[in-house]
């Protein structure tokens, strides 16, 4: 049989190491289908129900594994509905191709059906490469150059397909023009060499962190595979580590030098050593709010990440490594002096004790409406020592980022600086290919879950035993508080009746599905939904008057919430109840 493009391309996902695609067919991608087909073998094709979360699929396969996601769209609007998925991918910096279909090369530019130009339409979103392939002699060479381009730029690259060219035979050379010769394709490299720094940066470094009085460390996801290095450098400086939502899993929660998060979702904690600090260490982040970093001028900074046009980006820089995070803490390491005076850090130590026991006071059983708190808290304690969580954004990611806690192996994964609904399922979905082993639990909203449900039932079809947890609010429950925040009653971010039952939907597809509206009936729920050897959901209606609370209420954020009461919030008794029960509770720990 004629090896056409589509195989071809195939053929060199293959040589790359790529065993999965994620996608859906149509007209405009046939032949490139009919070459994954004569490759099923050797490459998975995970089928979707919406090109959106085939692409939030190969982002969370890239963000769990390191290796490139691919995705695939047909021509027109599955190429639009990639984008969404696809700029997740961009905006946190991981390496993702996408594939898409083009009408055939005959008939473009003449207003033919579905003549979306997806290589103009993706300029923005595909920086690391951009082409439509116009001649089969370009396939492997054009493959070659897109994953690199994706790996180095730890971004995506995209290629478009003419429905001519994905048919035309594999040598073929439509066009015979005169060419100074085939060059010879490269052998595939799956993985980069760790990035080494330069030693005069590391001096300048050290210089910096050594006349530190109160250092402190913001580590990001750039840095999840230097635990062991953050924390050394961390005792070495007496330096609380503060993480970042994405960088969540660098350092176990448990672990006594670190403080948590900052930011809107963090802790009290780390916010005021933020304010107090005289030396700041960045590892593997560009942490974009400004806000809850040191004041220009109030601490030096030092700044490593493997992304030079990453530093410098909110903060003036006393000095800059350009590195990989493991291999510049560990040059970097041998170069700093050990503190003996550890006062700072005791002193955020004991802070962090006393917010972590708040915390726990609001994961309150006793509680009904069940409090959010308290449905991830069981999650929490259910789980395995290796599980994957993959969040949405909205309400949920503070219940996550306070109450999930990273020991052991655990990971947690949402979309960050893009901060879009719907990717945990499709994430979940991803990371069980990738991690068949491992225990995936999808702790969503119920307006995410809601947007891309079907890929429940690819979950089902694929026989992946991911765990679903739903805090369902029946409401935008963020986008509520935000309201509030901007001193404005809510309007129109509550759903009216009737109120979904998604674990009927669980059902109906073939998987487990369980309602838990009792908060005594909670706990078990969630042990039976992980223990079950399918694809499992528990729908848990949770207190929709509960409010995020940032880590630390600053007095614009208190005054607008007093104005949007004073203005007529409807809900205004029930959630001054919630609130004076959640201080209640804190008072008590």
């Amino acid at each position: 049989m004629q090896e056409i493009v589509g195989e071809s391309l195939a053929r060199r996902l293959v040589d790359w190491g790529v065993d999965t695609v994620f996608g859906l067919p149509g007209d405009g991608i046939n032949g490139l289908m009919e070459g994954f087909r004569r490759q099923r073998d050797k490459l998975r094709f995970v089928l979707v129900h919406h090109e959106e979360a085939a692409a939030f699929m190969a982002t969370g396969y890239a963000k769990a594994t390191g290796r490139v996601g691919v995705c695939v769209a047909t021509s027109g609007p599955g190429a639009i509905h990639l984008l969404n998925g696809l700029y997740d991918a961009k905006l946190d910096h991981v390496p993702v191709l996408a594939i898409t279909g083009m009408q055939e090369s005959s008939v473009l530019g003449s207003h033919y059906q579905q003549e979306v130009h997806a290589a103009l339409l993706y300029q923005d979103v595909a920086e690391a490469y951009n082409l439509m392939v116009t001649n089969p002699q370009q396939v492997p060479g054009v493959v070659d150059i897109a994953i690199r381009h994706a790996l180095a730029r730890r971004s995506v690259a995209h290629l478009s397909f003419p429905n001519d060219v994905q048919v035309a035979a594999a040598g073929e050379d439509p066009y015979r023009h005169v060419s100074p010769g085939k060059p010879p394709m490269s052998s595939p490299v799956v993985s980069q060499p760790a990035v080494s720094a330069v030693q005069a940066d590391l001096a300048r470094a050290a210089e910096v962190l050594n006349a530190g009085k109160k250092v402190a460390m913001l580590v990001g996801v750039g840095a999840r595979r230097a635990r062991n290095e953050v924390l050394a450098v961390a005792d070495a400086l007496a330096s609380p580590i503060v993480k970042t939502l994405s960088g969540k899993m660098v350092v176990p929660d448990d672990h006594p030098l670190t403080t948590g998060g900052l930011g809107l979702l963090g802790t009290k904690p780390s916010e005021e050593l933020m304010e107090e600090c005289d030396t700041l260490l960045m590892v593997g982040t560009s942490f974009p709010y400004g806000k809850y970093l040191p004041s220009p001028g109030q601490a030096r900074v030092v700044q490593i990440d493997i992304d030079a046009s990453l530093i410098g980006l909110r903060l003036p820089i006393d000095a800059a490594v350009t590195a990989d995070a493991t291999v510049a803490l560990q040059q970097l390491l041998p170069m700093l002096q050990a503190r003996s005076d550890r006062s700072f850090l005791t002193k955020y130590q004991q802070a962090r004790d006393a917010w972590r026991a708040d915390m726990e006071a609001l994961e309150d059983p006793g509680r009904d409406p069940i409090a959010p708190q308290y449905l991830i808290s069981c999650v929490d304690e259910a789980a395995t020592s290796d599980a994957i969580l993959t969040c949405d954004s909205g309400t949920i990611a503070t219940w996550a980022a306070r109450h999930w806690t990273i020991r052991g192996n655990r990971e947690f994964y949402l979309s960050g600086n893009l901060a879009t609904m719907a990717p945990g399922l499709p994430y979940a979905v991803a990371m069980q290919h990738a991690y068949p082993g491992r225990q995936v639990i999808a702790f969503v909203g119920d307006g995410g879950f809601a947007m891309l449900m079907a890929e429940f039932l690819t979950a089902v079809r694929h026989e992946l035993p991911i765990k679903v947890i739903i805090n369902n609010n029946n409401a935008y429950g963020q986008i509520l508080w935000e309201q509030i925040i901007l001193g404005y009653p809510e309007y129109e971010v509550r759903h009216g009746q009737p109120e979904p039952d998604f674990a009927a939907w669980a059902r109906a597809c073939g998987g487990y599905g369980v309602k838990v509206t009792d908060p005594k009936s909670l706990s078990g729920a969630v042990r039976e939904a992980l223990a079950h050897p399918g694809p499992a959901l528990v729908d848990c209606d949770v207190n929709p008057n509960e409010p995020p609370m940032p880590g630390k209420v600053r007095y614009e954020q208190a005054k607008h919430f007093t104005e949007a009461f004073l203005r007529g919030e409807p809900h205004k008794k029930a959630t001054l109840a919630t609130v004076a029960r959640d201080k209640i509770n804190e008072l008590r720990s």
